[in-house]
């Protein structure tokens, strides 16, 4: 500043050099600078052995809209003839880029939507349960910002209606727009970019009172509220090495924790808005269409009457469905290889059932569907219920007595009866524990006999609980045998 300063005021270089105690060609220098526009402090670039190649970078730079790798340019060069190390192509490939990028970049206005307009949703891949494959049905409210996430098997044209109804009657009302990305089951062609829509889509949507649109292909960023939803749900419900969230053993845990998250995220205040979606929910509900009372067709299938045994028919085969849906009715449709089971819960229409699809004559039943009946075709335990006094004064001297019971009947015991009362005699001389061990190892070794309980309880009290239990078998001798004579002479 003190050269510049001594120019202007003496408008000559020789002069100012003398009053700044500097060179001639130092003011000059400076002043030329000064005048081109430029800054002094900046230092000159130098020049690179690059600096001819510059131009073919540019070029390669802009014929890939900045998605050239350095070391593909580089090797471009080095046919060229350039010399130089790839660290230096690298760089000169980072300022084109940055320079291109610059010149290129998207511009974006703030989207300010308004409430009960539109609501985005967008499918994620979810955590695989039993070794399967799961979808995540992403939706997000625009202007509440309420966020409603469901698991789902497939993202097929059945499953996404059945979602969508879902989602709509947990938000409580249907909105004006419903924005997508361009699947097949939203949109089947495009014609002079043009996108034609889904028959079935366009029937569903027209149910419910909305218009589905679609976002540009492969421009995820002009549906970004569904595509934040889906990141944010697929880092908090899929487990992996950053989370360290077990693997879901059921596809009902896996629906568990989407309501679990959805209830979180939904009642946490919004740094956009400033206040949480549940509260801005109860605003914009006044702004959404009313459901219809039936959900759409697609969204459904067949609909079927589960019977007393919790099964249902489709195609003359019975298949199970889970407890609690008895003389209710359920939805079932074909998707794939597979039978769909819908059937209405406190969550809505939702999935209950799958099952491959079969043939008459063989029915798919799930035994997971029945926890109250043991499972299989073999032969059911006798249920033991007390219905005389010397029956309950025998039961209640504990499981030991019930297994005792159990078996002593299996095998045919006579004077059951007898038996019973002599042990009831025993405990209310003796500890009624001890009588209880008593018959519990009795009925392991099978000793059934009239004094075989005196004579377990006489062994627990002098020498204490065995090590182990031999089971009588009748057919089984004690005397030793003559095969050790066999090798006498040889």
């Amino acid at each position: 500043m003190d050269i510049l300063e001594a120019f202007d005021l003496t408008r000559c270089a020789h002069s100012a050099a003398e009053l700044a105690g500097v060179d001639e060609k130092t003011v000059a220098r400076y002043v030329a600078i000064r005048d081109a526009g430029g800054d002094p402090f900046t230092p000159a670039r130098r020049a690179r052995g690059i600096d001819p190649f510059l131009g073919k970078i540019e070029e390669l730079v802009a014929n890939s809209q900045g998605r050239v790798r350095a070391d593909v340019v580089h090797q471009r060069l080095v046919a060229m003839g350039f010399t130089g190390t790839d660290r230096t192509t690298r760089r000169a490939v980072a300022e084109a880029k940055a320079a291109w990028k610059a010149g290129h970049r998207r511009k974006y206005r703030p989207w300010t939507p308004e409430p009960g307009m539109w609501m985005q949703f967008d499918w994620g891949e979810g955590p695989r349960v039993g070794g399967r494959r799961t979808q995540l049905f992403c939706a997000w409210l625009s202007w509440s910002r309420f966020r409603v996430v469901l698991p789902a098997w497939d993202q097929t044209l059945g499953t996404l209606v059945s979602c969508v109804d879902a989602t709509l009657r947990r938000i409580g009302g249907a909105p004006t727009y419903l924005l997508t990305d361009n699947p097949r089951t939203v949109t089947m062609d495009r014609v002079a970019g043009v996108p034609v829509r889904h028959p079935e889509i366009v029937a569903a949507g027209r149910y419910y009172g909305c218009k589905v649109e679609t976002c540009e292909p492969f421009d995820p960023e002009s549906k970004g509220g569904a595509e934040h939803t889906v990141k944010i749900a697929k880092a908090d419900l899929v487990p992996t090495t950053a989370n360290l969230l077990p693997a879901y053993s059921t596809f009902a845990d896996l629906a568990d924790a989407c309501v679990e998250w959805c209830e979180r995220v939904n009642a946490r205040t919004h740094r956009e808005t400033g206040a949480a979606p549940d509260v801005r929910l109860a605003t914009e509900l006044q702004h959404l269409h009313v459901l219809p009372a039936e959900p759409h067709a697609i969204a459904l299938g067949e609909e079927r009457l589960v019977d007393d045994d919790q099964t249902i028919r489709f195609g003359s085969v019975r298949y199970s469905t889970p407890d609690g849906h008895q003389g209710s009715k359920v939805w079932a449709r074909v998707t794939g290889d597979e039978l769909v089971i819908v059937g209405d819960t406190t969550a809505g229409l939702t999935e209950i059932a799958r099952h491959v699809l079969s043939t008459p004559g063989s029915p798919r039943i799930d035994d997971a569907h029945y926890p109250h009946h043991p499972g299989g075709n073999l032969p059911r335990p006798p249920k033991v219920r007390a219905r005389t006094p010397e029956e309950v004064a025998f039961l209640a001297l504990g499981e030991g007595a019930r297994r005792w019971l159990v078996e002593a009947a299996a095998t045919g015991v006579t004077r059951i009866r007898v038996k019973m009362a002599r042990a009831v005699e025993l405990a209310a001389i003796l500890d009624a524990g001890r009588v209880d061990d008593a018959l519990g190892l009795a009925a392991i070794a099978g000793r059934f006999a009239e004094d075989d309980l005196a004579s377990i309880l006489d062994h627990l009290t002098s020498s204490g609980p065995p090590s182990d239990v031999v089971v009588a078998d009748e057919a089984h001798s004690a005397q030793p045998g003559t095969s050790g004579w066999e090798v006498f002479g040889q």
